[in-house]
């Protein structure tokens, strides 16, 4: 019986063989952090700790509450920059490059066959990349930092096998969003996803980090796209080491393969307040919005910048829009290729790169009773700093759409 792509890269970190179900204690090659990095300074204190065992492992980029939106943010911010200059840590990003996931694809830290943890559930993006990359908390990062290693269960993998050519209206978040639809936020729970099929060939890498930072709302410890020249071309000039890409083999044991057409799909829409209530743009068509948030890490990059402007150029928005490029790269690219002057003249509000709105920190808070359709990946109560509001979710260009007309609208419309 051959070994999942999980399998592999465990057991090359342990330096033995192992098997889905078996516990293991590896080093991971980064461990990625964010604000909540002066949380995890202090746990490591606890730990009686001095130094942090391998500092060049260490990445931390601030992108929760920038620029600081309160005194406590501003002291946060300080005590990590603080904790940076103590511990050596030359990895460090502040204010002024964007949303941790976003940047640390760009910077090179997302390779092949790495093993990657960080303090954020979405941390399954680089899984993109080819890289097992999983989400932890606080207090297990503060562990790595002091001894450099960290025990994992090994998980069982899960095939999402995608196929056939997407239609002009659709778009990788609807795709994420059918997926969780069908197999729901429980579906994969602790397991390792594996998206595979000739759709997902066909992606680009900015496609692709949709799909691997979606992996996290189906319950999946990692979304992993096996590597190929997409990915290799990517990271010339940009990998930050060398690296080997790991594949399952052909034989690989996998516990569930679930197979979608993507061809057939149509833009789909997650209700308040799970991302896996489901319902097709058409189903949803009609119901009035508030606000519209076109950005986060889930569909802040240039791709998705591109396609929300295909639709707002020469139109107006009804309701508030905001638009979030997922880093300062983003933002620079979209500047020279004039997308920012659209939604200017549209009346959306460019903010700075960052998680600000996403998570209710600051930016775009609603008030009870409103409504927002966004690009992001969670819609629970109070997700975006009000309890008694509704968020729905869908893509660049179905949020797009509505802005203009005020009310869900399929993105065809304007296509």
């Amino acid at each position: 019986m051959g070994k999942t792509f999980v399998e592999k890269v465990f057991g090359l970190k342990a330096g033995y063989d192992v098997s889905a179900g078996d516990i293991v204690s590896v080093e991971p090659d980064w461990v990625m952090s964010h604000d909540n990095a002066a949380a995890i300074s202090a746990t490591f204190r606890k730990t009686g700790a001095a130094k942090v065992r391998y500092p060049e492992r260490v990445v931390i980029i601030l992108d929760h509450e920038i620029p600081a939106p309160k005194e406590s943010s501003a002291t946060n911010h300080r005590e990590i920059r603080s904790f940076v200059a103590e511990q050596g840590i030359e990895h460090f990003f502040d204010i002024n490059f964007g949303i941790c996931h976003q940047v640390f694809v760009e910077e090179g830290f997302a390779m092949p066959g790495k093993l990657i943890v960080g303090s954020d559930s979405h941390t399954t993006t680089y899984g993109a990349l080819g890289a097992f990359s999983a989400g932890i908390g606080r207090s297990e990062v503060a562990a790595i930092w002091a001894t450099g290693e960290l025990w994992f269960q090994v998980p069982d993998t899960m095939q999402i096998v995608l196929q056939g050519r997407m239609p002009d209206f659709l778009s990788p978040k609807d795709v994420a969003l059918n997926i969780i639809g069908r197999i729901r936020a429980d579906g994969a729970d602790y397991r390792a996803v594996e998206f595979r099929g000739d759709a997902v060939a066909a992606m680009s890498i900015p496609d692709r980090m949709v799909l691997s930072n979606m992996a996290a709302e189906m319950g999946a410890k990692n979304g992993y796209i096996p590597p190929d020249d997409t990915t290799l071309n990517y990271l010339k000039g940009r990998a930050r080491s060398t690296f080997e890409p790991v594949f399952s083999d052909p034989d690989a044991c996998f516990v569930d393969v679930v197979n979608f057409d993507i061809s057939v799909m149509t833009p789909a829409v997650a209700r308040p307040h799970t991302v896996d209530n489901h319902a097709s743009i058409e189903e949803a068509a009609g119901i009035r919005i508030d606000q519209a948030l076109i950005g986060t890490c889930t569909n802040g990059r240039l791709e998705d910048l591109r396609a929300a402007a295909r639709i707002l150029k020469g139109r107006r928005v009804k309701v508030r829009t905001l638009v979030i490029p997922a880093s300062w790269q983003v933002y620079r690219a979209a500047m020279k290729e004039n997308l920012l002057e659209v939604f200017l003249d549209a009346g959306a509000v460019i903010l700075n790169p960052g998680c600000g709105p996403c998570l209710g920190a600051h930016q775009g808070v609603m008030a009870p009773g409103e409504v927002t359709f966004s690009t992001a990946n969670r819609n629970f109560k109070g997700r975006m700093g009000c309890r008694e509001a509704e968020i729905y979710l869908g893509s660049p260009m179905s949020v797009a759409a509505s802005a203009v007309t005020g009310e869900i609208t399929h993105p065809g419309r304007f296509l």
